[in-house]
């Protein structure tokens, strides 16, 4: 690894003036990704700019009907909430399942979702959930978020301070995962929503070569009727599945497909 400088500001104002100076910065979350990208020379940053100790990044707090995560909160911090549990308890169950306790414990939603691994697990959440994320300058629904493999909507320097969704009736997170690293080979969220007597579904899959998508079909099959049934004989296609030494396409597509249906019925189980 190559030297580099470090800094800590303690506030978005003094991490702006950091960025606004104009060097190769890199921003640290839990420095998962990051830390290991720049031990194998993927990623060799002039500066670390540590996000640790910037309170706008950080809790976890009900605004009105939304829920409100700052980017820094940690995986385990929201697999632990009470106020999660008790808006969401699915998103809880998925924080829960991100890899290990040390990764929970200082992994951030933030920083894996600007990351945005296509293994990863909040992605396919995120979207499922139709969140906003929030930055210093705009909000960014998560239907615009995500736009290739580790490649988002945010522009270079914009930092990511939280996210933002309302509350599903359903949600729920089912991961097929790789043993040995816990990345998702396939993961599928589904969240239904109620507002105005109307019912809307959506459904989320990460394991595409494209990252993570919506699936249409079984989007308006499960809004129509939410159950089992109703996506009896629906298959996601293998064409927008990734293909890898881990798993090929169509293994991925069966997997998702029987994730979907995991998925609904775990929602069916919780709301009995």
């Amino acid at each position: 690894m190559q030297a580099f400088d470090y800094a800590r500001p303690s506030n978005l104002a003094e991490l702006t003036a950091l960025l606004n100076e104009g060097g190769d910065d890199k921003l640290l979350a839990g420095g998962q990704s990051l830390l290991a990208s720049m031990k194998m020379g993927l990623m060799l940053p002039q500066r670390l700019l540590d996000l640790q100790t910037i309170p706008e990044l950080q809790g976890i707090r009900l605004l009105g009907d939304t829920l409100h995560i700052g980017a820094m909160t940690t995986h385990a911090a929201i697999a632990n909430s009470l106020l999660v549990r008790s808006f969401a308890p699915g998103v809880c169950e998925l924080a829960g399942h991100i890899a290990d306790a040390q990764i929970r414990n200082r992994g951030t939603i933030g920083g894996s979702l600007a990351n945005y691994d296509p293994a990863a697990c909040w992605p396919a959440g995120v979207l499922a959930l139709a969140a906003t994320l929030h930055t210093p300058q705009r909000t960014i629904a998560a239907d615009d978020f995500f736009i290739d493999l580790f490649t988002t909507a945010l522009e270079q320097k914009e930092l990511l301070t939280g996210i933002s969704f309302l509350k599903p009736q359903r949600f729920a997170y089912i991961k097929f995962e790789q043993t040995a690293s816990r990345f998702a080979l396939v993961g599928v969220a589904v969240a239904q929503f109620k507002n105005n007597g109307e019912t809307k579904v959506r459904v989320a899959v990460t394991g595409t070569s494209q990252g993570v998508v919506r699936l249409p079909a079984f989007e308006a099959a499960l809004t129509h009727d939410f159950s089992t049934t109703a996506i009896e004989g629906l298959k996601v296609d293998e064409a927008i599945m990734g293909s890898d030494i881990h798993a090929q396409a169509d293994y991925r597509a069966h997997l998702a497909s029987v994730g979907v249906r995991r998925a609904v019925e775990q929602c069916l189980k919780e709301t009995k």
